[in-house]
């Protein structure tokens, strides 16, 4: 019964802020305990007992009762983290009124007449709320809330383990929070002893920081181009927990092993209260590291006019190989959870937070262009062949992903990392490792490496992808360009594909559908060239598919350019695929994505088998050539296709190829590929070109997509 009645009052206060003629007094502390006096109130009981229509109509019919509640429960978090919640009725005040401003905040920040409020100063309150000090000096309510949740994420008994002899009266002002990081990692070497509750109270106090973060959700796209005022303070030097916070966040994440001693089924039979406590850390700390915004071009961002952000420089100065280690294995082991097979199904936890797992990465990855310190960071992960546990569950969920439009940021954020990554020649050297993990994905059974993997994934990105994802194929492509020079041996599958792309793409109605569709054209026989140039010796997989596909080449290298031309292959596609604009499943399969035209008779007939054509590409709009550009337009990219290299290995090996087959008789592929093996063009092909690499380029937009990318996860989650 005291349970219920307790309920009844909490209900009935809220009820009267709204129906009570005049405005409730701040001196009136008997009402106002209703709301975080009961113990027994649950995250549960606050939002049910506290409905979004009511706390909108106390902030439009009694404004005052709504900011005298904000005020009264930031004072009473104050006075907590200044008297060290000694008592269980002091944590219970301290959880109720956390919970009640992670309710309410929001409703704060979604009128625009409100959102200043916080930052306002309460007149008579003092620099720490206790009325010491004159208005004047008094801090503005956001920042003694953030202090104040600081100081309570190291209040022993409650969110940290007490030292054995402690007095219980010990002074939280003078605790070095230091001592007292989560867990043992950068920085910290001691275990602390788990703790549920512990982790259960930090968990309550991170979910409220991260709603005080998100006022940036609720501004329009010009204000979130400017500083986060709640996320500038908290990393400021004001904050004196900010050491121990960034390194108990980051060892709580890396730390974390979801499938634990490995016992089946384990997560159905316990409620893991840790998992909730990293992922709140997770999306705590890639809000915090989230660059300052600045107009282009810029300096580095968090060395921007303002204050400097603690966080970001905590994490520029890891630099022991122990701890750069520790956080790419814990990020590894995390990102690979999802692809953990098991004898028994579902027996495995499976982590749910794998998207703010790569956005952490990334910014782990990109801060390298800010500082030389960071650079530590990235060539730790590409000194080793460290890097391909990243990128295995980075292409499983790209291939997870492709054909589900509501995860298209999944896949953007996938793509950045790996062509930030490809930038990189260590990368592309990696990639070389044997590919002999086998992930449960639906791509076609090959051996080979982890480069013949990311090739065939991108296959099935472009071609068995929503319509959604073609801004991407520059990128896709350009990822592959960048790697090219450093493929020692591509498998016959992945060399395949790359040609069935080039076929898809050099087919003249999509050629001339778009102004830019013919870079991709150019990056294919780039890939091609830097591969004949740099790694033709183990490369023969790749030569016999290009054999095999020399009408394609001829093809390109006799386009009809002329405006009559053009114009009918436009017109074809636009027969085929009707005139409504509707496509049947047919015409959805590109035109020129069928095999080239079978050899003459007594040539390679006997053992080139036929190329599968390339399953659907996503329909590109047909338009009228004159909309984009004249027929000196595509006479002028037509004459710089990049033909030479690959043109002379045709010369050369064709007819070379096409002897052997008729002296010996050959009917086996394998005996062609034997003898390409041991072929040499030493001395044949065009002066190499230098290797030219495609870097990622960071820009305002970018960065702002990422931001509310970011936000737009933490919201659905």
């Amino acid at each position: 019964m005291g349970n219920a009645d307790s309920k009844l009052h909490f209900r009935k206060a809220v009820i009267q802020l709204t129906t009570r003629t005049q405005p409730v007094e701040a001196s009136d502390n008997v009402f106002w305990d209703q709301f975080w006096s009961d113990p027994s109130t649950t995250v549960q009981d606050v939002f049910a007992l506290v409905p979004a229509a009511e706390i909108r109509a106390v902030r439009e019919e009694s404004p005052s009762n709504l900011a005298t509640l904000c005020y009264k429960a930031v004072e009473r978090l104050v006075r907590a983290a200044d008297s060290g919640c000694s008592s269980d009725r002091d944590r219970g005040v301290v959880l109720n009124c956390t919970r009640l401003l992670t309710r309410i905040l929001p409703y704060i920040f979604e009128d625009a007449d409100w959102r200043g409020f916080f930052w306002s100063t309460v007149p008579g309150a003092g620099r720490r709320l206790d009325g010491d000090v004159e208005d004047g000096d008094a801090r503005p309510l956001a920042e003694s809330l953030l202090l104040a949740v600081s100081d309570l994420l190291f209040c022993p008994d409650f969110t940290i383990q007490r030292r054995s002899g402690a007095d219980s009266s010990e002074d939280v002002q003078s605790i070095d929070s230091c001592e007292f990081i989560w867990e043992v990692g950068v920085g910290f070497a001691q275990a602390p002893p788990p703790n549920s509750a512990h982790d259960m109270n930090r968990t309550e106090l991170l979910k409220l920081l991260l709603t005080c973060f998100s006022e940036a959700m609720y501004l329009p796209p010009s204000g979130n181009r400017t500083l986060n005022p709640w996320v500038c303070f908290f990393c400021s030097p004001e904050n004196r927990h900010a050491l121990p916070l960034f390194t108990s966040l980051l060892n709580v994440v890396c730390a974390y092993d979801p499938v634990g001693l490995g016992i089946p089924y384990n997560h159905l039979l316990f409620w893991d209260r840790r998992e909730q406590l990293v992922e709140q850390a997770l999306q705590v700390l890639v809000v915090v590291l989230d660059p300052e915004p600045e107009p282009e071009p810029s300096p580095p961002v968090f060395q921007a006019s303002g204050p400097e952000n603690l966080f970001v420089s905590y994490l520029s100065r890891i630099h022991r190989e122990e701890d750069l280690a520790f956080v790419l294995r814990g990020l590894a082991r995390l990102l690979n959870n999802p692809l953990v097979q098991t004898y028994l199904p579902r027996s495995a936890r499976r982590i749910r937070f794998h998207q703010e797992l790569l956005v952490l990465f990334w910014k782990l990855c990109d801060f390298t262009r800010f500082s030389v310190l960071f650079q530590k960071f990235l060539f730790f992960v590409l000194k080793s062949s460290d890097v391909l546990e990243v990128l295995v569950p980075i292409l499983f969920y790209l291939n997870h992903a492709r054909a589900d439009q509501s995860r298209l940021g999944l896949t953007h954020i996938g793509v950045f990392i790996l062509l930030l990554l490809s930038g990189e020649r260590n990368f592309g050297v990696r990639l070389n490792k044997p590919y002999s993990l086998r992930v449960p994905m639906d791509i076609p059974v090959f051996t080979g490496t982890h480069a013949d993997l990311l090739i065939v994934i991108f296959h099935k990105l472009i071609t068995g992808g929503h319509q959604r994802l073609q801004p991407l194929f520059d990128c896709l492509l350009t990822v592959v360009v960048n790697i090219s020079p450093y493929l020692k041996s591509l498998s016959m599958v992945a060399a395949t594909k790359l040609l069935q792309l080039l076929e898809a793409f050099s087919a003249p109605w999509f050629l001339f559908s778009s102004a830019q569709n013919h870079h991709l054209v150019f990056f294919l026989l780039e890939v091609f060239n830097n591969i004949i140039q740099y790694q033709f010796d183990g490369n023969s997989n790749l030569v016999y598919a290009i054999i095999r596909k020399r009408a394609l080449f001829h093809q390109l290298a006799n386009l009809a350019s002329d405006a009559a031309s053009i114009h009918r292959a436009l017109l074809r596609r636009r027969r085929r695929s009707g005139v409504s604009g509707k496509t049947s499943g047919d015409s959805r399969s590109m035109e020129g994505s069928r095999p080239a035209v079978p050899a003459e008779p007594g040539t390679l007939k006997a053992s080139l088998e036929a190329t599968p054509g390339t399953s659907s590409l996503p329909v590109v709009p047909v338009v009228s050539l004159w909309s984009w550009s004249s027929a000196p337009q595509v006479l002028s990219w037509k004459a710089k296709l990049p033909l030479q290299t690959i043109m002379r290995l045709l010369q050369v090996l064709v007819p070379q190829v096409e002897k052997i087959c008729i002296d010996k008789g050959l009917t086996d592929e394998s005996e062609i590929l034997k003898f390409l093996q041991h072929g040499t063009l030493v001395g044949l092909l065009p002066v190499p070109h230098p290797i030219l690499i495609r870097k990622y380029q960071p820009n305002a937009s970018t960065a702002f997509w990422f931001r509310t990318y970011m936000w737009g996860v933490i919201y659905l989650r």
